[in-house]
């Protein structure tokens, strides 16, 4: 039995993303590596109230934890360290078109302390795409964008309009998951990229597809 490629035989293509040039960090530094990051997020699916994400590493230590406030008149969430110092809380915008999220620093309101907003790339959409702006952009054009959807079980976070790819996202279903009525996805985050970040994207990612009216 033949083994291998034979002469002339074509190899499939792989896709090659440039790497990131300059450290995207939108958190903060300490949140960047110099290799990728390979993390787990997991959450109940059904609560009432307050939803809580755990984020892991691949040997299960916990890195961060995302609790909610859903009872109030903002639907808030709040990003923790493993220690429970909050980095971000990420606050849906009411009677705004795209269904539009604001990420400040800490427990802060404050202007001053927007880091950035992310909202529907279009209005009506099958797939959720964002765009996501920096709190010092003006414009129309987004600094990172998210494409895929993510009921479509993965997608990806490019910088800007470019094709470098900052992170990847999949949805993991096995019937233990099932079971315990939880939803669990792996987070890659590549090297020099703020994964802090990335995990704050997937947050808002969720409550969005959450929304199962959807079109707003």
């Amino acid at each position: 039995m033949a083994t291998g490629h034979a002469p002339g035989n074509p190899i499939p293509a792989v896709r090659k993303y440039p790497p990131v040039e300059h450290p995207v960090v939108v958190i903060g530094p300490q949140y960047l590596t110099q290799y990728p990051v390979e993390l787990a997020v997991s959450t109940k699916l059904w609560t009432l109230g307050e939803n809580d994400f755990k984020v892991s590493d691949i040997n299960g230590t916990l890195i961060f934890q995302i609790k909610s406030k859903k009872l109030s008149l903002h639907d808030r969430r709040f990003l923790k360290d493993a220690a429970g110092n909050t980095l971000v809380n990420l606050r849906q915008k009411i009677r705004t078109m795209h269904r539009r999220w604001e990420a400040f620093r800490g427990e802060s309101k404050e202007e001053k302390d927007l880091l950035f907003t992310a909202k529907k790339s279009k209005l009506f959409q099958f797939k959720t795409d964002l765009d996501v702006f920096l709190a010092n952009n003006k414009g129309d054009v987004p600094d990172f964008k998210v494409k895929g959807g993510y009921r479509e079980s993965s997608c990806s976070v490019f910088l800007g309009d470019s094709n470098t790819m900052l992170a990847q996202m999949h949805r993991r279903h096995t019937l233990a998951s099932t079971i315990l009525e939880t939803d669990r996805f792996g987070v890659t985050v590549y090297p020099n990229v703020d994964y802090a970040f990335i995990v704050a994207l997937v947050v808002i990612l969720d409550e969005i597809n959450a929304d199962r009216s959807g079109e707003d």
